[in-house]
C-alpha cells in the first residue's frame, strides 16, 4: 500500500527556515514526479513546488520562488522542501504527493494524502 508521510513542520518567526521531509513507501517513486502542496487556514490546497522524476526540472509557485527549494533522494524514496525566508503567509498544512511523469496528475492527485505537517510562521 502506497503511503506518504510528511514531517519537519513547526513554528518559526518570519525570516526563519524549515526543512520538510516526505517519506514515500509502498512502491518505487523514481519514475514519478513529486510535489509539495499546502493548505492555508480556510483556503483550498494549492501546489507549491514540483520536481521531475529524475530531479532535472522543478516548478515553483510564484509565491515561493527564490525562497523554497524542492529536492528528492530517490534511493531513500524521500523528498524534501527547504523553506527559507519564511513569511506569515506561508502558514499552512503542507502535504506531499506524486504521480506519473508526463501527466498533469497534480491537478487531481490519485494517491492518498498523508497527514500533512503544520508550518506556522509568526511576525
Amino acid at each position: 500500500q502506497v503511503q506518504l508521510v510528511e514531517s519537519g513542520g513547526g513554528s518559526v518567526q518570519a525570516g526563519g527556515s524549515l526543512r520538510l521531509s516526505c517519506a514515500a513507501s509502498g512502491r518505487t517513486f523514481s519514475d514519478f514526479s513529486m510535489a509539495w502542496f499546502r493548505q492555508p487556514p480556510g483556503e483550498e490546497r494549492e501546489l507549491v513546488a514540483l520536481i521531475s522524476h529524475r530531479g532535472h526540472m522543478a516548478y515553483y509557485a510564484d509565491s515561493v520562488k527564490g525562497r523554497f527549494t524542492i529536492l528528492r533522494e530517490d534511493g531513500a524514496n524521500t523528498m524534501y522542501l527547504q523553506m527559507d525566508s519564511l513569511k506569515p503567509e506561508d502558514t499552512a498544512v503542507y502535504y506531499c504527493n506524486a504521480g506519473p511523469t508526463g501527466s498533469r496528475w497534480y491537478e487531481q492527485p490519485t494517491l492518498l494524502w498523508g497527514p500533512g505537517t503544520q508550518v506556522t510562521v509568526s511576525t
